[in-house]
């Protein structure tokens, strides 16, 4: 039980793939214009995580040190397949809007940074809910910007018009600069809210 808390805590915040590792920020700043676009995204990054994590670590006794890597990435390939070919099928228009990103999930740092990192290392149940726990976090910071973009940039959530007639929408907030910005804040206030150990360490001493 505490190292299902310690790895929801390290997911969620101590250690968030986005706002701690600085990872994933191609596709952060891509998809978050709208939140229906960055909850798929979330889910789907969630699911690649979450099962290829799982299948590194129940192979990874059986897998050669020199083809790791490239077990890994055959791994990693395949449910990104699978995420792809489900979304064209059940979700054409989302599929169509993600564009290549889907794709590109293969090329994510955050899911090859918890193969090699935790799932090489680990047991499988644990791995599992580590990559999935990375997802969500990487899930909450997609959505959190994405709230801000596309309520200020379209005066709307999940396509939803909030906003009245009269709002002005705020063209930067559906441009690149506009995700730049905001991911910046989102780093800024999580530095300053949950400061690593060492920087506490520092602060006391």
């Amino acid at each position: 039980m505490n190292e299902i808390i310690r790895v929801f805590k390290a997911g969620i915040y101590k250690d968030n793939p986005v706002f701690r590792q600085i990872l994933g920020i191609c596709s952060s700043l891509a998809v978050t214009n709208f939140l229906a676009n960055s909850f798929v995204m979330g889910v789907g990054l969630m699911f690649v995580t979450a099962f290829s994590s799982l299948t590194v670590s129940v192979i990874r006794q059986f897998t050669p040190k020199h083809i790791r890597m490239m077990v890994q990435t055959l791994i990693i390939s395949a449910y990104v397949i699978i995420l792809d070919i489900f979304l064209k099928a059940y979700f054409p228009a989302m599929s169509k809007n993600l564009g290549p990103y889907v794709g590109l999930i293969i090329t994510n740092c955050i899911i090859m940074g918890r193969a090699e990192a935790f799932a090489q290392n680990n047991k499988p149940f644990i791995s599992f809910f580590d990559g999935l726990i990375m997802g969500l976090g990487y899930t909450l910071v997609l959505m959190s910007v994405a709230f801000v973009r596309e309520l200020l940039g379209f005066g709307s959530l999940f396509g939803i018009q909030v906003l009245g007639d009269n709002w002005v929408n705020w063209t930067l907030m559906i441009m690149p600069p506009g995700a730049f910005f905001m991911i910046g804040i989102v780093i800024w206030v999580t530095s300053n809210w949950f400061p690593k150990e060492e920087e506490k360490g520092g602060a006391k001493a």
